[in-house]
């Protein structure tokens, strides 16, 4: 089987350093991008997103008929959704620089880095070997999660990953063997 990962176009908070919420739209350029791309992104045998706004409003973007599929959903940030990093940073720093070193610290009431990847291996693990070309639209951390489930990497490791607004990521199982192929960013025709 082969697995793309797409990451969501861009949001407003993304752009102003935010904590993702599940129900941020898009924003003008996240959406210009998606219209320069619709119908160019090939066939797939299945299509899943996550049920955050902006993955399904990438999914409709970029003219795909996208099921729901919760285990991809972003990184809970508890109290910090909607927040500005620098906001959290001036009234919690020691927490946050807790939660940036440590990947199994969730201090905010949210989601630990090594709980996002422990979902992300699980929903790709399940996948059944025999299901073709799946496309699945999501998040940068879900994006950095499969990448360190495919090599083995510890968790943290996913902290050094950088994933842009439609960046996309390829794999390929065998035998039960993830294989990562690819980070790439999607190039736009101008």
């Amino acid at each position: 089987m082969r697995l793309e990962l797409l990451c969501s176009a861009s949001t407003a908070g993304l752009r102003g350093g935010f904590f993702p919420t599940a129900d941020e739209p898009l924003d003008q350029k996240g959406r210009v991008a998606l219209a320069r791309l619709a119908g160019r992104l090939g066939d797939y045998d299945r299509i899943v997103a996550s049920p955050a706004l902006s993955a399904m409003e990438t999914a409709r973007g970029l003219l795909l008929a996208a099921t729901p599929e919760p285990a991809l959903r972003d990184g809970d940030f508890g109290r910090w959704a909607g927040r500005a990093l620098m906001e959290v940073e001036a009234l919690e720093p020691e927490a946050l620089a807790l939660w940036l070193r440590n990947a199994g610290v969730a201090p905010h009431g949210g989601e630990s880095f090594a709980d996002v990847a422990k979902r992300v291996g699980q929903w790709m693990d399940a996948l059944p070997e025999k299901s073709g070309v799946v496309l699945a639209i999501t998040h940068a951390a879900v994006l950095r999660a499969a990448i360190v489930h495919a090599l083995g990497a510890p968790s943290p490791s996913l902290l050094s990953i950088d994933v842009s607004p439609l960046g996309r990521a390829r794999f390929a199982r065998a035998r039960g063997t993830w294989r990562f192929g690819a980070l790439l960013p999607l190039k736009l025709s101008r």
